[in-house]
């Protein structure tokens, strides 16, 4: 069995997968403070409750944006899993041709989704990703992976108005029935939500200009907690896919594990 894992700021996704088939998948919180053992704890009585063989595991492969859980996962693998993991970013072959001034800066998770976003959707396309940050990557109609932007994420919004701000309370992130808020907190609440849809189609559109591409040919593709709410309410996004990350973790794999 293969375990692939995404460790993002603010949540760490783990797949379990026999062969192509995704046997079980997970969402916990990204914890900086906690240890080795803790993880490998934790992660064993996941296995346990689907009734999985932590024992099988024989390969791991880790994506991640956080350098301070990328060791503790790292050595949590080998104590725990005894299988010594694959880190994208670290000379794995990817087939992907990136046009980045410099393509170290791309962060992995967006390498890996774009990786499973071509095989999966074709080209071109663009693929928006609802995590801590908001990040919008561009493919041309090549496979070429030409970069994109980072927005903060809602929930850093969110945050960042209640914290900023004397009087206005920190609320619930909803969609409002109207985009006129008639009370503080729908008002808020229509800012965060209908803006950030707002900010998704203006940003989808002016990338889809200068890729040059005919709109009607180019995929969209969602991913991250918030896609699906937010998917409902924009006019660019043509599909959630929220196993993109750790379907492309299992490609990346599959494309080195002779390499080893």
């Amino acid at each position: 069995m293969l375990m692939a894992m995404d460790i993002g700021n603010t949540n760490i996704v783990l797949g379990v997968y026999e062969g192509e088939q995704l046997l079980a998948h997970w969402r916990i919180a990204s914890d900086q403070n906690k240890t080795v053992d803790e993880y490998g704890i934790l992660l064993q009585q996941l296995f346990a409750h689907h009734q999985l063989a932590h024992k099988s595991v024989t390969a791991v492969i880790i994506c991640s944006v956080v350098p301070n859980l990328t060791g503790v996962m790292q050595h949590m693998a080998e104590q725990y899993f005894h299988v010594a993991p694959l880190i994208v970013g670290q000379g794995l072959k990817t087939g992907l041709v990136i046009r980045y001034e410099n393509p170290k800066e791309v962060g992995a998770d967006r390498v890996v989704n774009a990786v499973a976003a071509i095989q999966k959707y074709g080209t071109p396309l663009v693929i928006v990703d609802f995590g801590t940050a908001t990040t919008f990557c561009a493919v041309n109609k090549n496979g070429e992976y030409l970069g994109g932007a980072i927005a903060p994420g809602i929930g850093i919004s969110v945050d960042a108005l209640f914290e900023r701000t004397a009087k206005l309370p920190k609320v619930d992130l909803a969609l409002p029935k109207t985009v006129i808020g008639r009370n503080t907190t729908h008002a808020i609440q229509s800012g965060l939500t209908y803006g950030y849809c707002a900010l998704v189609d203006g940003m989808v559109k002016r990338i889809i200009d200068e890729l040059g591409e005919d709109v009607k040919e180019t995929k969209v593709i969602a991913t991250g907690g918030l896609a699906e709410m937010i998917k409902s309410h924009t006019q660019s996004i043509q599909q959630v896919d929220q196993l993109l990350t750790l379907e492309g973790l299992r490609i990346l794999y599959e494309r080195n594990k002779n390499q080893r």
